[in-house]
């Protein structure tokens, strides 16, 4: 391996962004470096290894007996010219696209790359409307709008009533991995892989250009309804070329990881798994996931196996990996041994879990390695910003990557922003009308996003996220509540009790908060209980409860004002649920919906005389 470098100042590309002011009060950023020549499609990373590193691992996974079962790059572009071959068999179109229903696998991998190497979009749908949701609901729809001509799935005994209740709305063919059996009526995958048409495969590969949808990528649902998005070959390769720029070090050391977050996310897929083909780097797919137990075993497990150079993940997952860190001397070592950056995204990382993986890096290295982040969504593939600087604290998005510009326009008190760019998508499939109101008359997107500076006066220093625009609102005072600011903060004065936070107090005088718990760290607390005590009777003993309302009058005496802090706030015994869109399969919670689907609990909560389940703050009355 190439020596680790560590030191932010050779790792990132200096961090410059020019700022114009425009007479109407909004201002466009931009970074002054040039987007370097971006390649016609993605396919041409995968050629480039194979040729040049035929014998690198690209993919690994675990095998049956647990062992890691390896694919290097010359065997990755082999399999991916057969089962282009068979693809160019099965009609296939961005009307009749390829899609794919399970987690991250080496066969998943191969048929994604297969499927945009011969011009075929692919579509990944969460795993969780698959195996997760109870009336498939949401993958019935995602079905209906795309009309696959090919659905993969892993697994087929374990997807079989997810295949059976969208089976009337589609007349694709189904392939199954290996790893379950083969179904009835379903094609093996090893089948294929028995046959390679070169000129075939050559020709659909050269009519490949930038404007080729790559993949129909779902939104969250964070924000309404999921929508397809289209992902063109310009759009991912562009986001890759300017990641390297800023990112130089990922060209000198190709960057080793362990991943589990899913390629249905834009997150895993787009910027994870492209940056590992783009720079010649190794990718161990985690099968763990951040939730209690043992999905999460494995991945402390494959931590320690492999010592990766980048490590990426989303808040939850960082909440228990500083949890594990501090138990185990091993996997502190394993974790920083080679690690040169620390990448959080799809949400702010609290302040305290910035704070103790500096003060671990420091601990057990000598050196704090730097943890960045970035800002983007589903619709810009997905960098617009980046940290490529090391931040004094959590929440800096950094500024806009090479090629990519913001527009911040005033909205209310705050900046509405805006992004112009080859990442950004050309539209939503089949969603016209929605379509040409996602852009502003300069041909921006509208993504709904509003960020604030860390320094109005330094713009090197960074943006802040600052929240969804249209998740604020007034108090009946005539107050701004900043949703997405208070929420960050709120989380840190409720350490370990808050999962997440939901704000309420919307057209009212003050402030509530609906709290998913912790239910993991409550029950370490609750040593008095028996270990399969009921949520209920976690969350009504004296001592959680006084935790909370400490909280609160922490928040309280720091807050600064009414919309700085909960009067009132009320512990949630039903977590949050996937089928009603109160949260995605990555863990981020849709406050919209949870305020309608829980509007009896807001009016408890609110009322005049509350119930003994609402906690006020330590020493109000």
């Amino acid at each position: 391996m190439t020596a680790i470098i560590r030191d932010p100042l050779q790792l990132f590309a200096p961090a410059t962004v020019q700022v114009d002011h425009r007479p109407d009060g909004s201002r466009v950023l931009r970074s002054p470096m040039a987007l370097g020549a971006v390649p016609k499609k993605l396919g041409q990373h995968l050629e480039r290894w194979a040729t040049a590193a035929p014998e690198r691992t690209f993919l690994a996974e675990r095998g049956a007996g647990g062992e890691w079962v390896k694919l290097s790059y010359a065997e990755a572009l082999a399999r991916v010219r057969a089962v282009g071959t068979w693809l160019l068999g099965q009609r296939l179109s961005a009307e009749r696209p390829v899609v794919v229903l399970s987690d991250n696998s080496v066969e998943h991998a191969i048929l994604m790359l297969a499927a945009m190497h011969v011009g075929v979009p692919v579509s990944a749908i969460s795993q969780a409307y698959s195996l997760v949701s109870k009336d498939f609901a949401k993958l019935k729809s995602n079905i209906s709008h795309i009309t696959p001509g090919v659905i993969f799935v892993e697994h087929h005994a374990r997807f079989a009533p997810a295949l059976a209740a969208i089976a009337p709305l589609h007349d694709g063919v189904v392939v199954t991995g290996t790893a379950g059996g083969p179904g009835e009526g379903c094609v093996p995958f090893s089948e294929l892989l028995t046959r390679t048409d070169a000129a075939a495969v050559d020709a659909a590969y050269a009519r490949v250009d930038g404007d080729t949808i790559a993949k129909f990528l779902f939104t969250s649902g964070s924000v309404g309804a999921p929508k397809a998005v289209i992902n063109t070959q310009r759009m991912m390769c562009s986001n890759q070329q300017a990641k390297a720029q800023i990112w130089p070090f990922l060209e000198r050391t190709p960057p080793v990881i362990v991943d589990w977050l899913p390629w249905s996310h834009t997150f895993g897929s787009n910027h994870n798994f492209n940056m590992v083909l783009r720079n010649g780097g190794t990718m161990y797919l985690d099968a763990g996931k951040p939730v209690p137990g043992a999905p999460f075993e494995t991945s402390l497990k494959n931590i320690k196996d492999v010592s990766p150079t980048v490590y990426l993940n989303v808040p939850r997952g960082f909440d228990m990996l500083v949890s594990a860190l501090h138990e185990d001397e091993a996997l502190r070592q394993a974790f920083f041994k080679n690690l040169q950056v620390i990448f959080y995204a799809a949400a702010a990382l609290p302040q305290h879990l910035y704070e103790e993986l500096g003060r671990l890096s420091v601990e057990t290295i000598g050196v704090r390695v730097p943890l960045v982040s970035g800002w983007g969504s589903t619709e810009t593939a997905p960098l617009c910003t980046d940290s490529h600087f090391a931040p004094d604290r959590s929440g800096v998005i950094g500024i806009p990557i090479p090629g990519t510009e913001l527009k911040l326009v005033p909205s209310a008190d705050k900046l509405e922003v805006r992004v112009r760019g080859p990442n950004v998508m050309p539209g939503y499939w089949k969603l016209p009308e929605l379509s040409t109101a996602a852009f502003d008359e300069e041909g921006f997107y509208q993504i709904g996003d509003a960020v604030e500076f860390l320094d109005r006066q330094h713009p090197q220093k960074g943006l802040l996220f600052d929240g969804r625009v249209g998740e604020d609102f007034k108090l009946v005072t005539g107050t701004w509540v900043h949703v997405g600011s208070l929420r960050m903060t709120a989380l840190d004065a409720l350490v370990p009790v808050a999962q997440d936070i939901v704000v309420t107090g919307h057209d009212r005088d003050e402030i509530g908060f609906l709290i998913f718990p912790n239910i993991p760290e409550l029950r370490k607390l609750s040593s008095n209980l028996p270990p399969d005590a009921s949520v209920e009777e976690l969350l009504h003993q004296p001592s959680v409860r006084a935790m909370v309302a400490r909280g609160l009058a922490r928040l309280k005496k720091e807050g600064g004002g009414s919309s700085g802090y909960a009067a009132r706030a009320m512990l949630l015994v039903e977590p949050p649920s996937i089928d009603a869109g109160e949260i995605t399969d990555k863990g981020y919670i849709n406050q919209r919906l949870v305020l309608t689907r829980r509007a009896d609990l807001v009016m408890r909560l609110h009322a005049d005389q509350p119930e003994h389940d609402v906690i006020v703050p330590a020493g109000a009355a």
